[in-house]
């Protein structure tokens, strides 16, 4: 079947990530919003050429996905040489499971959902599970209030060129860095909508989680990385 090759001889499939010794298909950059394949490929192409065992196509879907994949994964698990591993049985599985590929989602939400499950399941053997929390919780520091619930210390206008300095090199590291000290849960979710670029319905899908539980777990997430902005911002 497509890709066996690459896999059966300890070819690794790596994303961006990898480094200089990566010896699967060359990863190209993930860009939010980029086309996911080459121009005109849409998922019916794809899939097709992956049931014929197409070697070009799974190598598509690796420069597409597997840097996204493994940054998904690493909010699961322990560590990026984990995230690698789960990131790999996945592209197997992938490869074993893509004649059963009913198209009721995008190509690229079933194969995030069987990493997440397969991520899941490696945290939890790692002992590291965090369940989601739905109680009330404080995305804004009360002591930004008065005595009567008015701003006392107003957060910064997010004007043109605040914009202009969040794309700077040092910020988007913290931001990443920001986002890797999330809560498991918000941790996924903001990966997958902000980072990925996913829907809120395929985040659920792909988490197996309710639209509720995706929107608290969201906007707990990016509360915490916009306190953590607006301190940065401030030293500025």
């Amino acid at each position: 079947m497509v890709g066996r090759g690459l896999l059966r001889h300890g070819a690794k499939v790596t994303g961006r990530a990898g480094g200089p010794n990566r010896t699967a298909p060359a990863a190209a950059k993930h860009r939010i919003g980029r086309a996911p394949y080459a121009a005109g490929v849409s998922d019916d192409d794809l899939v097709r050429r992956l049931r014929a065992g197409d070697e070009s196509a799974f190598a598509e879907a690796v420069n597409t996905y597997h840097s996204s994949m493994v940054r998904l994964a690493q909010t699961f698990v322990s560590s990026r040489a984990v995230a690698e591993e789960v990131a790999q049985d996945t592209w197997l599985a992938v490869l074993k499971g893509i004649d059963h590929f009913e198209g009721r989602s995008s190509l690229k939400t079933w194969i995030f959902r069987i990493l997440a499950n397969r991520a899941r399941s490696t945290g939890v053997h790692e002992q590291r599970t965090t369940p989601v929390d739905l109680t009330d919780e404080a995305t804004v520091d009360s002591r930004r209030f008065d005595a009567v619930g008015a701003w006392s210390d107003p957060p910064a206008h997010w004007s043109d060129e605040v914009v202009d300095r969040l794309s700077s090199g040092p910020l988007v590291a913290q931001v990443r860095a920001g986002i890797s000290e999330l809560p498991e849960g918000q941790r996924a979710v903001v990966t997958l909508r902000d980072l990925d670029g996913l829907s809120s319905k395929d985040v659920c899908d792909v988490l197996g989680i309710s639209q509720a539980n995706q929107r608290v777990l969201l906007h707990r997430g990016r509360s915490r990385i916009r306190a953590l902005l607006e301190l940065e911002l401030a030293k500025r």
